[in-house]
């Protein structure tokens, strides 16, 4: 009720086409908050801060909180409901398009639409290190993707990248009937770890080249859907079971360090 005074007082409606569905139960901010494992020492980056429930949840709980909030019309609508809060800051910028490398926070903290949470979480792995955990809600296809393990319907690229840059896993599963407007899905929560990634550029790009070509072919056998893409495609085969995976593997069956394995046989 408090979220829709806000609202109508600022003549602000959600928008579609922005993804904005609030997150309006107190049991599941306490939840996230709870899971995102922040605390006095802690800065927090929070990616579309919306009418401000979150925020004040991590606010609560932080010592410093940059909320990010793209819409302009719910800038007045933050102000008024964080009115007397002294460690946030809003910050209008668009969040598929922030500087990663000079984000300087301990933890993000989003609510994401479907539409940005896989690029977005896969942008702030790869370019902000300082960000030590993610700790994301989104529909429940995208963030069981993101958490997904070797052998399930949902992994792929995307799942091969997320463990190489961090230990991740779906924390908690949320319903739609915690937001406003109430969404036609159901969403997850998941929990990302940094882990010190285990090659430098060039090697990530070789593996993600790997990874890629493997899951765009996925029924066909790595020896099959690699051989484009191997600097040396006859010695494919060897480097397979070098790594100890089957030349009649498919890419679903490996987990990280079976792809690291093969990057190193190929690359090296």
């Amino acid at each position: 009720r408090r979220l829709r005074e806000l609202l109508d007082a600022h003549g602000v409606r959600p928008s579609k086409s922005l993804g904005q569905n609030f997150v309006v139960d107190p049991n599941t901010i306490r939840k996230v908050v709870s899971v995102a494992e922040v605390g006095p020492d802690d800065h927090v980056l929070e990616i579309g801060a919306g009418a401000g429930s979150l925020t004040l949840g991590l606010a609560a709980a932080a010592g410093r909180v940059t909320a990010v909030e793209f819409d302009r019309a719910l800038h007045p609508v933050l102000a008024d409901a964080l009115r007397g809060v002294s460690n946030v800051e809003v910050v209008h910028a668009d969040a598929t398009k922030l500087d990663w490398p000079d984000v300087r926070a301990d933890a993000l903290v989003a609510n994401l639409p479907y539409n940005i949470a896989t690029p977005l979480v896969l942008d702030a792995l790869a370019g902000a290190p300082a960000l030590r955990t993610l700790t994301v809600m989104t529909q429940r296809e995208a963030g069981e993707r993101l958490a997904a393990a070797p052998g399930s319907k949902t992994y792929g690229h995307v799942s091969v990248v997320v463990a190489f840059y961090a230990r991740a896993a779906v924390a908690a599963s949320i319903s739609r009937r915690v937001f406003y407007p109430e969404p036609n899905v159901d969403s997850v929560l998941v929990r990302l770890v940094r882990r010190t990634p285990p090659l430098d550029d060039a090697g990530a790009r070789n593996l993600f080249r790997l990874t890629r070509a493997a899951f765009s072919q996925r029924r066909k056998t790595l020896r099959s859907s690699l051989a484009g893409v191997a600097p040396h495609a006859g010695r494919l085969p060897d480097a397979l079971r070098a790594a100890g995976i089957a030349p009649a593997a498919r890419p679903e069956e490996l987990g990280i360090e079976e792809w690291l394995a093969l990057e190193s046989q190929l690359f090296a």
